[in-house]
């Protein structure tokens, strides 16, 4: 015989998903916009001026990826805990949040590496092309 708990017309304890959920969902989404905005802006004016400086190529600068990494770490740690309490939509989407960030994450050290490493410019022999026709 069930127990008390499989009775059909009483919600269900272990799953508190709903109101709450959406609400929590919302104000940690309302705290990771100014987050993001601060590290967009960080990143911006980091790297303001800096074509103009140098003329050889300048080492890797890892402090926008490290940032973005921080930041999609947190938010996994977050949607970690909300899947774990028993918030799936608040949950998922923070992994929706998180996927987001990795994906900037990832073309932030794109960007960075080819900055670091721009493609060789071509070589100068003073020899001019050669154009060898032969007959057969």
């Amino acid at each position: 015989m069930p127990g008390k708990d499989c009775r059909p017309g009483q919600p269900s304890d272990a799953r508190s998903d709903g109101f709450a959920g959406d609400c929590i969902c919302l104000i940690v989404l309302l705290i990771e916009i100014p987050v993001v905005i601060l590290l967009g802006l960080t990143s911006v004016l980091r790297g303001w001026g800096r074509a103009d400086e140098q003329t050889a190529a300048p080492p890797m600068d890892w402090v926008p990826v490290l940032w973005l990494n921080g930041f999609t770490l947190g938010v996994l740690v977050i949607a970690v805990i909300f899947l774990y309490s028993a918030h799936p939509f608040a949950g998922s989407v923070q992994l929706f949040v998180a996927t987001g960030a990795l994906c900037f994450t990832i073309a932030a050290w794109h960007d960075q590496y080819e900055r670091a490493h721009p493609p060789p410019l071509p070589t100068e022999t003073g020899m001019p092309p050669s154009n060898h026709v032969t007959d057969r």
